[in-house]
């Protein structure tokens, strides 16, 4: 083997080492982003299901938690004000899924 040869595999196993711990980091990454098993929530009214500000959520205020779903048009949607019925999603379920009601 030439000097030339033995460099060239050198420089192909250090940027395939790359690769493989850019992967590693990139799975880690993942799998702390889906470990949670707290799903989402929100402060909403329960009477009107009106989007609110977190403070009414609060002791004294007249807003509850509203686990999973989404906010649309200033609403909540697709989720549900019993934490329980809401189950936290991980990797290719968007994060939330639930049952609507309350």
């Amino acid at each position: 083997m030439d000097s030339t040869s033995s460099s060239t595999t050198r420089r192909r196993m250090r940027s395939g080492g790359v690769v493989l711990g850019g992967m590693g980091l990139l799975a880690a990454t993942l799998v702390a982003c889906g470990s949670s098993d707290e799903p989402d929530r929100r402060c909403a009214s329960r009477s009107t299901l009106d989007h609110l500000n977190s403070k009414e959520c609060k002791s004294g205020g007249h807003g509850a938690y509203y686990y999973g779903g989404r906010v649309s048009s200033g609403k909540v949607t697709g989720g549900s004000f019993d934490k329980s019925a809401v189950t936290r999603g991980g990797i290719g379920n968007g994060g939330h899924s639930g049952s609507s009601g309350g």
